[in-house]
């Protein structure tokens, strides 16, 4: 079911999702500064291109440094990301077959504002377990 509803993402909104992500990552690299934040749109684009199977967690380490690393991004990239991914799952849900994408935009969008800090880790029994330490 993963896999069917990963494939009917990437047609109605993955790919141009993904794009943005791409696009953000190679601006981003433009000034070498930011870098690390670049570094971070392509990770995120890694999960927003395929997202069902997969869930972000809060890594325990972060602390400070990413809340005002995160400052910067929403300034930088997060805003206009969040706004796709919102405008997105609003055309998503007037189809009832796009509701389910819609769900997972709107679940999206605080990756989007905040990225750094966070990990995108399988939700696999096992996998999952192991982010967590368990």
């Amino acid at each position: 079911m993963r896999t069917l509803l990963n494939l009917i993402w990437v047609v109605f909104a993955g790919f141009w999702l993904f794009l943005e992500y791409v696009l953000a990552g190679i601006l981003l690299c433009i000034p070498i500064i930011t870098i690390p934040w670049a570094i971070a749109a392509f990770r995120t684009a890694s999960y927003v291109i395929w997202p069902f199977g997969r869930t972000v967690v809060s890594k325990p380490t972060a602390g400070l440094g990413s809340f005002l690393g995160n400052v910067i991004w929403v300034i930088l990239a997060g805003w206009w990301l969040a706004l796709s991914h919102i405008a997105t799952a609003i055309a998503l849900c007037l189809t009832i077959i796009g509701i389910p994408m819609a769900i997972a935009n709107f679940k999206m969008v605080p990756i989007s504002l905040m990225p750094l800090g966070k990990d995108i880790v399988s939700t696999d029994h096992g996998a999952f377990d192991q982010t967590l330490g368990a």
